[in-house]
C-alpha cells in the first residue's frame, strides 16, 4: 500500500500566520496612534415629577464632529421634581447631590473641568414661575449654587419653553435614529436619505407634538426652522401646558369634585370599582392648572374621599371635558383653538406614552397598534377591579388607580386631538430608548448648546489611516490566496488518493 503524504494544512496555516505577524510588526509607527479618549457632557433633566441626570460622551478629537455622541451613564434623582421643593430652603439643591456625586465617579478625573453641565427645567418649573416667580427664581439659584460646587464646567440652569422642549426632543429622536447623518462603512459621513420622524412627548405637566411639515403653519408661534448638516427643516411644534399626566389627573379630579358640588365624598368613574382614596383638597387646587375648578372659598386641609366606580363611558365623558373642541380660529385645529397641520410620516412616542402603552399591552394582551385596539385596551383596563390589576402588575400598585384615566386621555388626545387614524396610528413607535440612549429632549439640548450639531454638511472622515487600509487589503488578498492554494492541494491529494486506491 502506498504511503500517504503529510497533510499540507498545518504548514500553510503557520506560514500565513507568520506573514501576518511580520506585516503587523512592519506597519510604520507614525500610523499607530494612541486613542484620544473621550469628552463628556452632563444634562440634568429637571422635569415636573422627577429629575434625571444624563452623561454623554464623544471622541475627544471630534469636538466639532458629527454622529459620534453616545449616552455614557444615567442617574435618576430620588424624590419629586425641583419645583416640588418650593418653600423648602436648600432642598432642591440637596436632592441633586447623589447623582452629581455619581457623575464625579463616572467621568475620569482629568476630564472633570472640561465637562460642561446644563440644567434644563420644564413644565413643572414653568407652572411654578406662573404661580410664584420668586420661588421659581430661588430654586434656580439653589441648584445653580449646588452644581457650581462640583468640579465641572457649569453652563447654567434655565427653564425651557414648551417650543424648545418639543424641538430638542425631535432633534434627539432623529439624531439617535441616524436620520440626519450616518457614518458609512468606508469612512464617509453619509446622508441616509431617510425622512425624519415626529416626536410625541408626554411628561408630568405638559405634552408636546413636533414634526416636519411642508404645509403652511398658520400660527407662527408653532413654527420652527432648523439648519442641520447642510439641510433645512421646517417644524411644527406645540406644547400643551397642563396636559401632562400628573396635571391631567389633577384636573380630572378637580372637574369631578366641581360637578359633584364639592361634597366631601365623590364618585370617580375612572378609578377601579371598589377602590377608594382619601386626600386633602389643597393637593387638588394647588396648581394653576386647576384654577378654573377651584371654589371661591374652601378649607385647604379638608379631607376628600374618592370612591371608584370603574365605568368606562362615564370616565371617557369626564376626560373629554378637559379638552375644548368647540371652536377653531384657523383652517383646522387640534383642540383648545390650537392650529395643527395634518400629521405626516412616522412618529416616536416616549416618556409617559411609552409606559402607558407598555402597561396596556401587558395587562390586556392587546398589541395596541391601531386606534380600535387602543380603545379596546383602554376599555378593558377601565372595567378591571383593583385586585385584577394588582395581580397582573404588582410593582405598579401606587399607580394602578390612574391607568384607566391615563389610557382614556391618550386615546382622546391621539385620535380626536392630534387626528391619528387607522393609517397614521400604526406608524407610531412607542419607545423608551433608541440604541443605548434614553429618548427625550436632554440629548438634543446638549448637542445644540455644545455646537455638536453643525449647520454645514459633514465632510469626508477616514475611518482608518491609508497605511492601515493598505495593510488590511494586503492581508485580505494574502489570506484569499492561501485559501485557494489550500483548495487546490486538497484536490490534488484527493486525486492521488483515488489513484492509489485503484492500484491496490
Amino acid at each position: 500500500m502506498a504511503q500517504r503524504s503529510a497533510h499540507p494544512v498545518v504548514p500553510i496555516a503557520l506560514l500565513v500566520f507568520g506573514l501576518v505577524a511580520i506585516l503587523l510588526l512592519t506597519i510604520p509607527t507614525e500610523d499607530v496612534r494612541e486613542a484620544p479618549g473621550f469628552m463628556y457632557g452632563i444634562v440634568l433633566d429637571a422635569g415636573s415629577s422627577h429629575t434625571a441626570l444624563y452623561i454623554y460622551k464623544w471622541p475627544a478629537d471630534k469636538q466639532n464632529g458629527t454622529g459620534v455622541v453616545t449616552q455614557h451613564k444615567e442617574c435618576h434623582v430620588k424624590g419629586g421634581g425641583i419645583s416640588s421643593y418650593a418653600g423648602q430652603q436648600g432642598k432642591a439643591g440637596q436632592s441633586l447631590e447623589a447623582c452629581l456625586d455619581q457623575a464625579v465617579k463616572d467621568i475620569p478625573k482629568e476630564r472633570h473641568q472640561l465637562t460642561p453641565v446644563y440644567l434644563g427645567a420644564t413644565a413643572g418649573m414653568r407652572l411654578l414661575h406662573i404661580s410664584s416667580p420668586e420661588q421659581s427664581n430661588q430654586i434656580l439659584q439653589e441648584v445653580d449654587h449646588k452644581i457650581r460646587s462640583y468640579p465641572f464646567s457649569f453652563r447654567g440652569a434655565a427653564i425651557l419653553s414648551g417650543q424648545e422642549e418639543g424641538a430638542y426632543g425631535w432633534v434627539t429622536v432623529n439624531y439617535l435614529l441616524e436620520n440626519f447623518i450616518k457614518y458609512g462603512f468606508v469612512g464617509h459621513w453619509l446622508r441616509p436619505g431617510r425622512p425624519t420622524v415626529g416626536a410625541l412627548d408626554f411628561g408630568g405637566a405638559s405634552t408636546q407634538i413636533t414634526f416636519a411639515t411642508q404645509e403652511e403653519v398658520e400660527d407662527e408661534h408653532d413654527m420652527m426652522k432648523l439648519h442641520l448638516y447642510g439641510h433645512r427643516y421646517s417644524l411644527y411644534t406645540h406644547s400643551y401646558l397642563c396636559y401632562g399626566q400628573d396635571q391631567v389627573l389633577k384636573r380630572l379630579l378637580a372637574h369631578i369634585v366641581k360637578t359633584q358640588d364639592y361634597s366631601g365624598s365623590v364618585t370617580h368613574p375612572c378609578y377601579p370599582a371598589g377602590h377608594n382614596k382619601t386626600l386633602k383638597l389643597n393637593s387638588i387646587f394647588n396648581s394653576p392648572c386647576t384654577e378654573k375648578y377651584k371654589p371661591s372659598s374652601y378649607n385647604s386641609q379638608a379631607s376628600l374621599t374618592v370612591l371608584g366606580s370603574g365605568h368606562y363611558e362615564h370616565c371617557r365623558g369626564n376626560v373629554s371635558e378637559i379638552f375644548s373642541f368647540i371652536s377653531c380660529p384657523y383652517s383646522q385645529c387640534s383642540f383648545d383653538q390650537v392650529f395643527q397641520p395634518n400629521v405626516t410620516g412616522s412618529f416616536v412616542a416616549f416618556s409617559a406614552f411609552f409606559y402607558i402603552h407598555s402597561f396596556l399591552q401587558r395587562v390586556t394582551g392587546i398589541t395596541v397598534s391601531s386606534p380600535s385596539q387602543l380603545e379596546e385596551a383602554a376599555k378593558t383596563v377601565c372595567t378591571m377591579n383593583f385586585h385584577q390589576m394588582l395581580t397582573l402588575a404588582p410593582e405598579q400598585q401606587s399607580r394602578l388607580q390612574d391607568y384607566c384615566a391615563s389610557s382614556v386621555f391618550v386615546n382622546i388626545l391621539m385620535l380626536r386631538g392630534y387626528s391619528f387614524d387607522e393609517t397614521s396610528f400604526p406608524r407610531i413607535s412607542f419607545q423608551k430608548k433608541a440604541g443605548d440612549a434614553s429618548v427625550g429632549w436632554a440629548l438634543g439640548y446638549m448637542l445644540s448648546l455644545s455646537n455638536l450639531l453643525p449647520a454645514e454638511s459633514a465632510g469626508l472622515r477616514k475611518a482608518l489611516t491609508p497605511g492601515a487600509w493598505g495593510t488590511l487589503i494586503f492581508l485580505f488578498v494574502l489570506l484569499l490566496a492561501a485559501v485557494l492554494v489550500f483548495i487546490l492541494l486538497r484536490a490534488c491529494v484527493g486525486k492521488n488518493k483515488g489513484g492509489s486506491e485503484s492500484t491496490i
